[in-house]
């Protein structure tokens, strides 16, 4: 029943019951349905019922999914010559059934093709599409088949080709006429004239790839190239929707989506690919004849002759990578960059600019700087216009453009100066929270190529003060307000960094850079309290050390006053600390002030001791236990510098207090055995409590042999090489023997292990910049723990031999090497 209504007048009807009988058929058919193929074919050739012509066709459509190399053999000779759609695969068999049937096919491909495209006709639309899918799909299966009939079709293709440009101009770009944008047939396929230029371009890419046909239209190449880029040119929707929101234009262009422009692309990338410096020299002089007539249209006072321009612009900068990589000739390359920078100075649409961004990206890093030079200012201007006017998909883009231009334009620094800083630091300051677009502008500020004084903007502020001061005008307060009252972690700890950069930059002239000093002082404490809060969760704090350190370096007058609460701040800070760097960060904000205090350490320790904290006798022994655990935790050299030379200076001092302090030393092994969940628990560790000096003696010596067996370490990497060629002799004992902690240290084993730590300062984190002016930074702590241990040894040979005792046989070897040097 359901077959004797394939051919209602309704072609919605007719689809649904083709729909029908091909799911009974995905059962039933063959073995059980065996007259539904002859009904078909039978309706299909019946020329006088139209209506069931198409109720067959759409069904076997439907069906075609479920052919197999069984059954198409028997079906193709009854078939083919009554179908548009080929479904099938180039075997062998199948071939032999194809040859006959291509020259007739050809033939009528031919006549349909040869008739220039009409206009508003989306009928004459639909037939070329499914001519233009049957060749594509001759080509991908029969390639070898269709070469030498394919010259009778080239010349018709060619013709639907450019006639289909000029009804796609009127109708697409310039909205003359209908493009029936958006709408569909009966069958719910695409009727619009782009569906029908992207299936041409499909079929032109296909034969470009095909090594057997791409030899047959080299010889047109240049003009295929040419025509290709008229097909880039923007419509009138596109114009509308991106002038009016142009970051719609970046997410458009970037969208995997297929567009007439994506597809013409693709096009022109298979010429490069496939026919190398021909592909390249197509490209090259259609760009110039485009440029040209896109002068000449603007003479003539066409509204519209900036869209060829743009669609040049677009095809180069898609392009860029393949063209750049050859030897290009430089008059392109400066007409393309003279018209790039034309672009983005002009009155023109939004996604015009955005897209010459896209292209002045690829092409200032090979211009020549007498091009860009005299343009800088006004590209500079145009491009920080963008950034006013641009979301998240503009602004990689614009940035991604400037920071080219900024390297381009580095002999002009008051040019880059004046114009970009404020505006980026802007950007950076809105955007704090994405780490991309404050990355984009950051880069922008601190490019590689970059003359010395243009790292204005970056928050590591390693530049002359007034460059450091005009970045404190736009964002201190900004900076200030963010600590103060977000409640964004990342935020509060990008503002810290900030702030502390400008005090590093500043120092005290910090203080007078706002319109009153008083003001800009209690700002910066208003920071400390907040961050030293104890109820902050560790994460907003993470660089308070840093900070309070910036403060105690270069405000130590102002800061002087507020001794006794910053310390007793940074006990509870640290007695409510969740994460250890930012425990280790203040233990060195502690150590940084014992060397502060010298030489009166002693007064120090007493002001620790006045200060009570929770669960402990005093600050002094809450501070000292937590030191002595995890001074093996902090890394750095500068602060592993500030460190472990503080703990010398505690142990000079001879304070009573030290003797009085128990810390916690090494770890008491448990008894044998495995350790389950339940003995852990009854059983905790325990700890061998040591005297304080003891403790920092031992912890001394620990520093001296990290240090020597970084040494060994690069000994270890290089031998690694040499025991290949050595016959065996086993370098490392050779090496071990003659520094044995037994036996008298080398004044050049001493000069390694001080080279091998201050080497180490190259890898240390980028806020190191920080601490560079610190005077500390520049101690060498090899000599520095050698001339301690030596004048200890002199001043109290038996406090220290008491105190090795106590040590571990490695701790003891290496006081002894350094002794004995």
């Amino acid at each position: 029943m359901l077959l004797l209504t394939l051919d209602d007048p309704h072609r919605k009807i007719c689809t649904a019951i083709g729909m029908a009988v091909a799911s009974i058929a995905a059962y039933d058919w063959p073995e059980l349905w065996s007259d539904l193929l002859p009904f078909l074919l039978n309706l299909i050739n019946n020329q006088t019922n139209l209506n069931g012509v198409h109720g067959a066709m759409k069904c076997l459509v439907l069906l075609s999914a479920d052919l197999d190399d069984r059954t198409v053999p028997t079906l193709i000779p009854a078939l083919f010559p009554s179908l548009l759609t080929i479904v099938s695969s180039p075997q062998e068999e199948t071939s032999s059934l194809v040859v006959p049937l291509l020259k007739p096919w050809m033939e009528q491909f031919s006549s349909i093709l040869q008739i220039p495209v009409q206009s508003e006709n989306p009928d004459d639309w639909s037939i070329r599409m499914e001519v233009l899918k049957c060749l594509n799909q001759f080509i991908q299966n029969f390639s070898s088949l269709i070469k030498s009939e394919f010259e009778v079709i080239l010349r018709p293709l060619w013709n639907t080709f450019v006639s289909s440009l000029r009804v796609y101009e009127q109708a697409s770009i310039e909205g003359t006429e209908d493009s029936y944008e958006g709408r569909y047939d009966s069958d719910g396929s695409e009727i619009s004239l782009e569906s029908f230029v992207i299936q041409l371009f499909e079929l032109l890419l296909t034969i470009v790839g095909n090594s057997r046909l791409g030899k047959v239209v080299a010889a047109n190449v240049k003009e295929l190239v040419y025509y290709t880029i008229a097909f880039l040119q923007m419509t009138e929707q596109q114009v509308h929707t991106w002038s009016v929101d142009a970051n719609q234009f970046i997410a458009d262009e970037e969208d995997a989506t297929y567009s007439c422009r994506i597809s013409g692309v693709l096009l022109l990338e298979e010429v490069v690919n496939s026919f190398d410096g021909e592909g390249f020299l197509a490209v090259i002089d259609a760009a110039k004849q485009w440029f040209n007539e896109s002068q000449i249209r603007k003479v003539a006072g066409n509204a519209s002759w900036w869209r060829i321009r743009e669609a040049t612009l677009f095809a180069l900068s898609s392009l860029s990578e393949q063209l750049l990589e050859t030897q290009i000739s430089s008059e392109v390359l400066e007409h393309s960059l003279d018209a790039a920078l034309k672009a983005i100075t002009m009155n023109v649409p939004p996604p015009v600019k955005v897209g010459a961004c896209r292209a002045l990206a690829q092409l200032l890093p090979k211009a020549k700087k007498e091009i860009v030079q005299p343009q800088l200012f006004g590209l500079f201007s145009s491009l920080t216009d963008l950034l006013n006017h641009a979301s998240d998909e503009t602004l990689h883009m614009v940035l991604e453009t400037l920071q080219e231009a900024v390297k381009a334009g580095h002999e002009s620094p008051e040019i880059v100066e004046h114009v970009i800083s404020p505006v980026i630091l802007n950007v950076w300051a809105s955007h704090i929270l994405d780490p991309f677009i404050s990355i984009d502008a950051l880069e922008v500020l601190e490019p590689q190529e970059q003359a010395d004084g243009l790292v204005a903007g970056s928050l590591d502020l390693n530049a002359p003060g007034d460059v450091v001061k005009a970045i404190y005008d736009v964002c201190f307060d900004a900076a200030i307000r963010i600590i103060l009252q977000s409640d964004e972690h990342s935020e509060i700890q990008n503002a810290t960094e900030c702030v502390s950069a400008f005090i590093s930059g500043g120092r005290q002239e910090v203080l007078f850079w706002g319109p009153d000093s008083g003001s800009t002082m209690r700002s910066l404490l208003d920071i400390a309290s907040r961050l030293l809060d104890p109820n902050l969760e560790s994460s907003g704090s993470l660089f308070v050390g840093s900070y309070i350190l910036q403060l105690i370096l270069h405000l130590p007058s102002q800061m002087a006053v507020h001794i006794r609460d910053l310390v007793a701040a940074l006990v509870r800070r640290m007695q409510s600390a969740q994460i250890s760097s930012l425990r280790s960060s203040l233990l060195v904000v502690f150590a940084r002030l014992v060397h502060m205090s010298v030489p009166n350490v002693g007064q120090f320790i007493d002001l620790l001791i006045s200060i009570p904290a929770e669960g402990h006798n005093n600050s002094f022994a809450y501070v000292m236990s937590e030191w002595a655990k995890h001074q093996g935790e902090i890394q750095g050299a500068y602060q592993i510098k500030v460190t472990t030379s503080a703990l010398a200076l505690l142990l000079n001092s001879k304070h009573s207090e030290l003797e009085k302090t128990q810390v916690q030393g090494h770890l008491i092994k448990s008894a044998t055995g495995i350790t389950t969940r339940s003995k852990a628990k009854s059983t905790p560790d325990q700890w061998v409590m040591l005297p304080l000096p003891t403790k920092i003696v031992a912890l001394l010596a620990d520093a001296l042999t990290e240090i020597q067996e970084q040494v060994l370490a690069g000994e270890d990497e290089d031998s690694d090489w040499e025991e290949v060629q050595t016959d065996g002799i086993d370098n490392d004992k050779e090496f071990l023997s003659s520094v044995s902690a037994l036996g008298k240290p080398s004044y050049e084993h001493l000069e390694a292990m001080a080279k091998v730590f201050n080497e180490d300062q190259d890898d240390q984190y980028e806020d190191d910049i920080l601490y560079v002016a610190d005077p500390l930074n520049q101690i060498n702590l090899v000599n520095y723990l050698v001339d301690f241990f030596a004048n200890f040894s002199q001043s109290d040979r038996q406090l220290l031999d008491h105190i090795c005792k106590s040590l571990t046989q490695p701790q003891q070897n290496a006081i002894q090497m350094v002794l004995q040097r």
